[in-house]
């Protein structure tokens, strides 16, 4: 059965380029959130393999988003997508249990690779 994946990003733009790349790739786009409420609700209806993060996002932030996902569901598989420019954020994404980070602008053989290694 294929992985199943939660997409987060506030750019749409970025939701479909990561959902094309993924269902490339044999995953199964389950669900999108803009931010990171919606992710949080959608990780407890849905409860995907794992949850790609932006972290700047109008809002609940990514960070705060995967504090409470991690809070919710300890074995939580989440990798933060960020600009190269945010590392002291990812480092807090890390901290609170992000599992990988993705640098932007995403390359798609890196999100496999990523994604590859969480995940078989």
């Amino acid at each position: 059965m294929a992985k199943e994946i939660l997409i987060t990003d506030d750019a749409n733009f970025m939701r479909t380029m990561l959902a094309k790349i993924l269902k490339e790739n044999g995953y199964e786009v389950v669900g999108m959130a803009a931010n990171g409420e919606e992710a949080i609700e959608k990780y407890k209806e849905l409860n995907p393999d794992l949850v790609t993060m932006d972290i700047t996002m109008p809002g609940m932030d990514g960070i705060e988003a995967t504090k409470e996902i991690i809070d919710y569901d300890a074995d939580a598989k989440i990798i933060v997508c960020s600009a190269m420019g945010q590392k002291p954020m990812v480092l807090e994404a890390i901290e609170a249990g992000a599992k990988d980070f993705i640098v932007k602008p995403i390359k798609p053989e890196k999100v496999n690779e990523t994604l590859d290694k969480l995940l078989k």
